[in-house]
């Protein structure tokens, strides 16, 4: 399994609201993808100009493969008119699970 964690910070609050649209189209098209386990954005109540950022792929080959999407191809076109402050996205590999919380 391969995670994916990180954030964007953008400008102010009103790039995450420009951005939402973006955001939101691919966080749908995503889920739909094989191997993705989990797809989502968020924004952080702390920094309300920062965008969270959490996935979970199969394998490194849906990673690969969603790279390569029409939807992926969008929303960096988004994000590069962004005022992006600064970003930090990372991969890891895994597949030890331990829940910590379920109810």
């Amino acid at each position: 399994m391969i995670l994916v964690q990180g954030w964007i910070r953008l400008r102010d609050v009103a790039e995450v609201e420009r951005l939402r649209a973006a955001a939101t189209a691919m966080v749908k098209a995503t889920a739909a993808e094989p191997g993705c386990l989990d797809y989502a954005f968020a924004q952080d109540l702390g920094e309300p100009a920062t965008l969270r950022l959490t996935e979970r792929w199969a394998d490194e080959a849906a990673l690969a493969a969603h790279f390569a999407t029409p939807h992926m191809a969008a929303f960096n076109a988004a994000i590069a008119g962004a005022a992006v402050v600064a970003a930090s996205v990372k991969a890891y590999a895994g597949d030890e699970v331990r829940t910590l919380i379920e109810r």
